[in-house]
């Protein structure tokens, strides 16, 4: 087995220290708003694995509200950070491809806490 080269490690290193939402923390209700450099994407939790997703790119191309899930976060690369739902500076993937640009701002409302 090849030996993970310094950069693969440096990365490694700094997904650790960044600020993020871990998919575990996050229950039925919650909703999650998620600023990129070029959109806002407002995710509700439907189940584990489900999100109802509308903003950005499912907001242009008339999809919104859309079902779908979420496969983690990336720097725009073939590396994923799949335990993650969103984490400033990486930009999030979706489970139909859609990646976003450079992730800003991440709020969590937890669900009973809005009206």
């Amino acid at each position: 087995m090849k030996k993970a080269g310094p950069d693969l490690i440096a990365l490694i290193e700094r997904s650790r220290q960044l600020q993020g939402v871990q998919r575990a923390d996050l229950h039925t209700g919650d909703l999650v708003l998620v600023a990129t450099r070029n959109s806002v994407y407002a995710l509700r939790v439907l189940d584990q694995t489900t999100y109802l997703v509308s903003g950005g790119w499912f907001d242009r191309e008339g999809l919104a509200p859309l079902r779908t899930t979420v496969t983690g976060c990336t720097w725009g690369g073939c590396i994923l950070k799949s335990d993650v739902v969103a984490v400033c500076g990486m930009c999030l993937e979706f489970g139909n491809r859609v990646v976003t640009s450079t992730i800003q701002k991440v709020c969590v409302f937890r669900h009973g806490m809005l009206n």
